[in-house]
């Protein structure tokens, strides 16, 4: 009995369709982009977004003056009009944590920007010439042989507290952090290829340091900003904790939970708003520092 004869599948006819080529998910061709769209930095991101939202629109939001006292003293929340409670002097606690927000935030963005053009302008002749190199370097040595609390008590013992005094300590420590930061890159890209043969073909120093060496020390500096705004929002809160940094009645996050402090057994809901908002700011701030500095270092 001999077998039957396989058959095979008919060839193609041109009415046959293409089979579909596999979709792949675009990735953003920048860092940047890309560090955002890893969950990482969409987490990051969305908690910064709520927080910051709150401190703009606050003067929308809040409904009361943060600073207003009434004879409602330690209100527990859900009361009608003081959805978080209030205070012990009987103010909107709703209404300070949303401008403690907006504080904090305007105290960080002014600081850490100044920190890092301090530490810059300080890195950029010391890469360049070694006696000024050694001397900003001890510079550098010398203010962070400090933490961060003692420099605060010693620059608010010469200026007293205030939002001046906050910004200048949180600019002086994190100073040298961009400054070493730059230090190294420039260190490291000036021997580089690109830059011997841009030395080579007659490019001159000035020119070769900002058109081909900085924009490739830039990416270190983006993540270290996320850093240090986030060590910003812990050194402002000790500060005003503490009673030396923004000085009352103005609220900020770390003097709210200051007040709170003798009143938590009596009225623990009193520092749950400054504590959540604290603890949404650092989070999402560490999730975009690690989801940038993963994806700059690929």
């Amino acid at each position: 009995m001999s077998a039957s004869p396989t058959t095979s599948p008919p060839p193609p006819t041109e009415t046959d369709p293409p089979e579909p080529a596999p979709v792949r998910a675009r990735r953003p061709r920048h860092a940047y982009l890309a560090a955002l769209a890893t969950p990482r930095g969409r987490a990051g991101s969305l908690l910064v977004g709520l927080v910051v939202l709150a401190g703009i629109c606050a003067p929308l939001l809040a409904g009361h003056d943060p600073t207003a006292q009434s004879a409602h003293a330690l209100a527990v929340p859900g009361t009608p009009g003081h959805p978080l409670g209030t205070d012990d002097l009987g103010r909107d606690l709703f209404a300070r944590v949303l401008y403690g927000i907006r504080t904090d935030l305007e105290v960080i963005a002014v600081a850490v920007p100044a920190g890092a053009l301090l530490g810059c302008a300080l890195a950029l002749p010391a890469a360049v010439h070694p006696l000024v190199d050694s001397a900003v370097q001890r510079a550098f040595d010398l203010v962070l042989s400090f933490p961060g609390l003692i420099l605060a008590l010693a620059v608010t013992a010469v200026l007293g507290p205030g939002r001046f005094p906050v910004i200048l300590v949180i600019a002086l420590a994190e100073a040298p952090l961009f400054g070493r930061q730059l230090r190294g890159g420039i260190l490291v890209q000036r021997e580089r290829e690109y830059a011997v043969a841009a030395r080579v073909g007659g490019t001159g120093r000035l020119r070769l340091l900002v058109r081909h060496i900085l924009p490739n020390c830039a990416d270190p500096l983006v993540v270290q900003a996320a850093v240090s705004l986030t060590v910003a929002v812990f050194l402002e809160g000790a500060m005003s904790f503490l009673g030396v940094g923004v000085r009352p009645p103005e609220p900020s996050l770390g003097g709210v939970l200051s007040q709170a402090l003798p009143y938590l057994a009596q009225a623990p809901f009193y520092a749950a708003g400054p504590l959540l908002s604290v603890t949404v700011l650092v989070l999402g701030l560490s999730l975009l520092s690690e989801a940038l500095n993963r994806e700059i270092r690929k």
